[in-house]
């Protein structure tokens, strides 16, 4: 008889455990990314922050498990999955990371948290994603698998290399199509905000959210709001990876003192 596994454990990977940390953070990875791509940013916060990382349907251990192609969804069986391993936000801190898609589900699954009473994340940090309520004309609508590629290609970032290997690109695809149906599914009102205080990480050449796009996030939260911005393209993070480790120290450290 099939052995069924906690969802917790299907959902959640933690690279660098640190569970005397005073303050967690989950991260939720971009289109196409998975949940070792935060492996070097858990360790880089370890032991002062507990990284966890989401590791999504239909992609690397997960590759079985068909992928899901709405943001929502993905919010609400994280935030699950999140809750049955008991870090939903009512015990210590907890602070929510998610870069381009995952920025989309983070500030979801920070909308649940607060709905459900689990008191909400401590901060939300949007990276590489415009505010939920901006829509590009043409540039959220579904992509066939050429378009989606170049699209990688353009980025830049560590995902591109899958582009040069027919056989690995073969594997990655189908997630690929579920997350930009995802994002080019999603809508969010004008006036759905959080309580919880918003930080906006972008990267001053990202083609993907202009400096005017990253501070329409400050109409989505009644808390503080600040835009950090770094040299970079979309995946800037990748180049600046101890100057965005020392932003999120910085914020964090207050919030676990």
């Amino acid at each position: 008889m099939p052995v069924s596994t906690p969802a917790s454990q299907q959902w959640i990977r933690r690279y660098h455990p640190a569970p005397a940390a005073r303050v967690g953070l989950v991260c939720f990875p971009h289109a196409g990314g998975s949940a070792p791509y935060y492996a070097p940013l858990a360790a880089a916060l370890a032991p002062s922050v507990d990284v966890l990382a989401v590791q999504y349907p239909g992609r690397q251990e997960r590759r079985q498990v068909p992928p899901v192609d709405d943001v929502r969804t993905l919010a609400r069986q994280s935030y699950d999955a999140l809750a049955e391993a008991g870090f939903d936000g009512t015990g210590r801190p907890l602070a929510l990371f998610g870069h381009s898609m995952g920025a989309l589900v983070a500030f979801e699954v920070a909308r649940l948290m607060e709905q459900r009473g689990d008191g909400g994340p401590a901060v939300l940090f949007a990276s590489g994603r415009r505010a939920p309520s901006r829509v590009r004309a043409g540039a959220d609508t579904p992509r066939d698998d050429a378009s989606i590629v170049a699209d990688i290609r353009a980025l830049g970032g560590t995902d591109a290399r899958f582009l040069e290997d027919p056989e690995l690109l073969g594997m990655v695809l189908p997630a690929l199509r579920s997350d930009y149906r995802a994002v080019a599914g999603y809508r969010s009102a004008a006036d759905a905000a959080i309580a919880a205080p918003v930080v906006v990480l972008v990267g001053d050449a990202d083609p993907h959210t202009t400096p005017e796009e990253a501070r329409a996030w400050q109409r989505h939260t009644s808390g503080p709001f600040e835009v950090r911005t770094f040299p970079g393209g979309h995946f800037y993070l990748e180049d600046q990876q101890r100057a965005v480790t020392a932003a999120l120290s910085e914020v964090l450290r207050d919030i676990g003192a």
